[in-house]
């Protein structure tokens, strides 16, 4: 005797397909729960800058929009575009960067225990590439600040 489809009641029928239709949740948010506070540890960490300590003025200046900002560190380390450039490859990099832009700015971020010569030594390698501007990026000065020299 063979079982036959026919002689299956019709609430058995039913039920077949319906025992597998849940889906169960719980582990999909325990997952991203998991994922979301792994990040939000990590982000903070991921947003690290180069160390330089700016001098203090008592007008406040920032780079604009759109300009190039280039960084000179106290151990004379050129940062442009996230990457350490040669003092040697400063002229033709900024040559590359600005091809074909029409207004050529550059902000330098120089910490204020570099030495004065290798500054000038930069910013007249920045103006040979053919920068029409540089402008000077400093922080106001902080009134408790122990930094603050008279």
């Amino acid at each position: 005797m063979a079982l036959k489809p026919q002689s299956l009641s019709a609430s058995k029928r039913g039920r077949i397909g319906t025992s597998l239709s849940e889906i169960n949740v719980t582990p999909f948010i325990d997952v991203m729960l998991v994922l979301l506070v792994i990040f939000m540890v990590t982000a903070p960490l991921m947003q690290s800058g180069i160390g330089v300590n700016l001098p203090q003025a008592e007008t406040q200046s920032a780079p604009a929009e759109e300009g190039l900002t280039i960084t000179v560190t106290k151990d004379r380390f050129i940062h442009l575009d996230g990457a350490v450039i040669n003092i040697n490859l400063l002229e033709r990099k900024l040559q590359e960067y600005f091809a074909g832009k029409p207004k050529k700015i550059v902000f330098i971020q120089a910490d204020e225990g570099l030495n004065y010569g290798f500054f000038i030594d930069t910013l007249d390698i920045i103006k040979k590439a053919g920068v029409e501007a540089v402008g000077l990026v400093t922080e106001p000065i902080d009134l408790q600040s122990p930094r603050r020299k008279k």
